[in-house]
């Protein structure tokens, strides 16, 4: 049994690195329409759990790249305000 959760686990790492390199690829606005589309498909209900369940992680790594565009974002404006204070 525990090597069936092990095979399963690198299964699943496997798949999220490959959509973590999908997801790079993304510009912030790509990211956040499918974040939203994302939420709406799982607000709505109906899906199976396994597709709910990946459309859960595959929200969950939007949100994280989100993040990532942001705070980016918020680093160079603040490098931005120190050098013009300077």
């Amino acid at each position: 049994m525990a090597t069936k959760k092990t095979a399963d686990t690198t299964a699943e790492n496997d798949d999220a690195a490959g959509a973590d390199d999908e997801l790079a690829g993304l510009s912030y606005e790509q990211a956040r329409e499918e974040l939203l589309r994302v939420v709406q498909q799982l607000e709505s209900g109906g899906a199976p759990l396994a597709e709910s369940l990946a459309l859960w992680e595959r929200g969950e790594r939007l949100a994280t790249l989100c993040q990532q565009w942001l705070d980016g974002a918020r680093a160079k404006v603040e490098a931005a305000g120190e050098k013009r204070g300077s």
